[in-house]
């Protein structure tokens, strides 16, 4: 095996598994939302590898589904409002995160089944994430309005990171990475990284939103 393809079995494997241990750090604080979408991550991750490994026609489905209801439909949005729990005290009503995750499928296997839409696809990717950016500035505003400097930096470079990632996956190509190879390399650590800082910056801000109550109680 060569030392790109171990590279990218290395990178895919750390996003596997971050994108799993932190979405159940986020199931057990009560974050359906976000913790679904880590998990969705690692489901997306698994099946790239299980189809790398394997040529298996199966696996590859789930991962253009599991890419494009992350990337369109379902990622940006719902980490929005999963997010929002710390920033704006948003609470889902009940069942609401099953409809919204069920309503962004439909919606994802609506824009992929659709060949009018295909051209339009990589711009609509592209506008969805950038609106995640626009918040992510704002989320790492509020910490460094908290005086979290460290998340609001981490934060920060999360944002233009993947902001770049997003622009890359459909835009520009790496000299000599005809496979989108060395792309992958790049950018599984970038989304790991996503997947561990955003964890961190929302129990600090959680945090900080809790000794605020307590100062205002009685």
């Amino acid at each position: 095996m060569e030392i790109d393809q171990q590279l990218f079995f290395l990178s895919f494997g750390v996003l596997a598994a971050t994108s799993s241990i932190f979405g159940l750090k986020f199931f057990r604080k009560g974050n359906h939302l976000l913790g679904a979408e880590w998990l969705l991550i690692a489901l997306s991750t698994a099946s790239i590898l299980v189809y790398a490994l394997g040529s298996v026609d199966a696996a590859y489905d789930v991962a253009y589904l599991c890419d494009a209801f992350l990337r369109g439909c379902g990622g940006p949005p719902i980490m929005i409002l999963g997010l929002m729990a710390v920033t704006h005290e948003y609470k889902p009503l009940p069942y609401f995160d099953l409809y919204l995750f069920g309503g962004a499928a439909a919606g994802t296997a609506a824009l992929v089944e659709a060949d009018a839409a295909a051209r339009y696809m990589p711009v609509f990717y592209l506008c969805t994430w950038t609106l995640l950016s626009i918040y992510l500035a704002y989320f790492a505003w509020r910490l460094l309005r908290m005086r979290v400097v460290r998340h609001a930096i981490g934060v920060a470079l999360v944002a233009v990171l993947a902001q770049s990632v997003a622009v890359a996956y459909d835009f520009f190509t790496l000299p000599g990475d005809e496979e989108n190879l060395y792309f992958y390399i790049l950018a599984a650590p970038v989304w790991s990284f996503l997947c561990v800082e955003m964890y961190y910056a929302y129990c600090a801000l959680e945090r900080w939103n809790a000794c605020s109550e307590n100062k205002i109680s009685p």
